[in-house]
């Protein structure tokens, strides 16, 4: 698949996530019950294609068992348990704003790990992104003029996030795409059982469209987005497929708008374009990656 598109198709269904997450919330779901519902949804998605399809998926070497289980922890268990229990208090636009920094901490990250080196304007980029993302957490407020720690559990999703798209990267040439999404779909969904016993209850009260809700966005942007965003990243370096991620809060502010008729706060709009500035100062501007990479800038 050609990484544009697969990148498009993944934008197209991660925007639509943070909606999803804000109507399965509000119609009766708990953040822990919200998320495992999700992630069965997801992980009965791959169990079933992974019995029906042509090519047996490959079992993962034993030294990589612990690497993918810390992965999925890390990029699924954390990210997503962070970001629905964030939008009990945070709208679904602000918190996209939030994740949309995600691309600072995988510049960072990745200027470690993977030696894609950070130039002074890059630096720049990277303190004007930060900016950003203060007026974001501010602006999530929901009185007076303190840090919302809802805000600060989806920045949480979005440090996890990073390190989950750069220390994946590696296993591209063991495993392909859909067979580590899988795994790390399954390895997430574990933790996640803890949730079980308020899965239960909840289901008994939410209202049906917020059911379909949460299986929506477990089929589609956590199971075929993950996939179409890993076969993206298999091809390209991860600084530069994650700049792609300044274009998920337009898509997804506007989505939440038409779904729920939900903006974020006029303080978070303005740190959203702060920070996207910054994202798109440090992957464009600033980033000098290995040449043996190859780039979607």
């Amino acid at each position: 698949m050609n990484p544009w598109l697969a990148v498009a198709i993944t934008l197209l269904f991660w925007s639509s996530s943070f909606a999803g997450i804000r109507a399965g919330l509000s119609g009766g779901y708990s953040p822990g019950s919200l998320v495992l519902l999700r992630y069965l949804s997801a992980s009965a998605f791959f169990i079933i294609y992974a019995l029906f399809a042509k090519k047996p998926f490959r079992i993962p070497n034993k030294k990589d068992f612990l690497k993918i289980f810390l992965l999925g922890f890390i990029g699924i268990s954390v990210y997503h348990t962070s970001l629905a229990f964030g939008e009990k208090t945070v709208s679904a636009g602000t918190a996209s704003l939030l994740i949309g920094a995600a691309p600072v901490f995988t510049a960072i990250i990745a200027a470690f790990i993977l030696k894609e080196k950070i130039l002074p304007i890059g630096w720049v980029g990277l303190l004007i992104g930060f900016a950003g993302i203060s007026l974001i957490t501010f602006g999530a407020r929901e009185t007076s003029i303190e840090i919302s720690k809802g805000a600060l559990l989806v920045l949480l999703s979005a440090v996890s996030t990073s390190i989950f798209f750069v220390f994946q990267k590696p296993l591209f040439k063991k495993y392909s795409s859909i067979e580590l999404t899988a795994y790390f779909t399954w390895a997430g969904t574990i933790p996640m059982l803890v949730f079980l016993p308020r899965l239960f209850l909840d289901m008994q009260h939410a209202s049906a469209p917020a059911t379909l809700a949460t299986v929506y966005i477990g089929v589609f942007p956590a199971a075929i987005g993950y996939v179409t965003w890993a076969v993206a990243l298999s091809k390209v370096n991860a600084s530069s497929v994650t700049s792609s991620l300044y274009i998920q809060p337009v898509l997804a502010i506007f989505i939440a708008w038409i779904w729920l008729g939900e903006l974020p706060e006029w303080l978070s709009i303005i740190g959203g374009v702060i920070a996207i500035s910054g994202v798109i100062v440090v992957n464009v501007f600033g980033m000098r990656r290995p040449s043996n990479h190859k780039s979607l800038t």
